[in-house]
């Protein structure tokens, strides 16, 4: 009978150990899938920033258009707002054009569809014609649209 009683109290503490190294193995994958998850979003954050980036620097309406909200708010560093057709032109027509944009220090922090993103801005080109360089701060803000990442807002400060 006592090994009877031993063999089942056995039995039930493999029993239990198996079913918390099951939990434990479970939660483990959980948090890699979360983790995974936020880097893949990151990622497109970065690849949105990148994206934009280029447009300005090629002068690419479409891209700047479709990365952007209508309800777009761009800051500059010098306080000036734009709403988006004011900042697209901007890029387009304005005095100062880009050869380069460098985000640099970049952190990205993500809630739910919500992006937040700072950086240094360095960039590079001609202000009326004259060789010029820029660096700023830049808060940027990101909503996910229809599975993308679009520009809410930007805010430039000085350094």
């Amino acid at each position: 009978m006592g090994n009877i009683n031993s063999s089942l109290k056995m039995r039930k503490i493999l029993i239990c150990m198996s079913l918390y190294l099951l939990l434990v193995s479970v939660a483990c994958s959980s948090t890699n899938l979360m983790a995974q998850n936020s880097n893949n979003k990151i990622a497109k954050v970065e690849s949105t920033v990148t994206k934009i980036y280029t447009a300005m620097v090629a002068k690419n309406k479409d891209v700047l258009e479709d990365l952007t909200f209508e309800k777009l708010s761009y800051g500059h560093s010098s306080g000036k707002i734009e709403n988006k057709s004011e900042y697209v032109d901007g890029v387009l027509n304005g005095a100062f054009q880009f050869s380069s944009i460098i985000p640099v220090d970049q952190t990205i922090t993500i809630a739910e569809d919500v992006a937040i993103v700072r950086h240094i801005f360095k960039g590079e080109g001609t202000n009326n014609g004259t060789p010029a360089k820029v660096n700023i701060g830049c808060l940027l803000i990101f909503q996910k649209d229809n599975g993308d990442w679009k520009l809410l807002a930007r805010q430039a400060f000085k350094l």
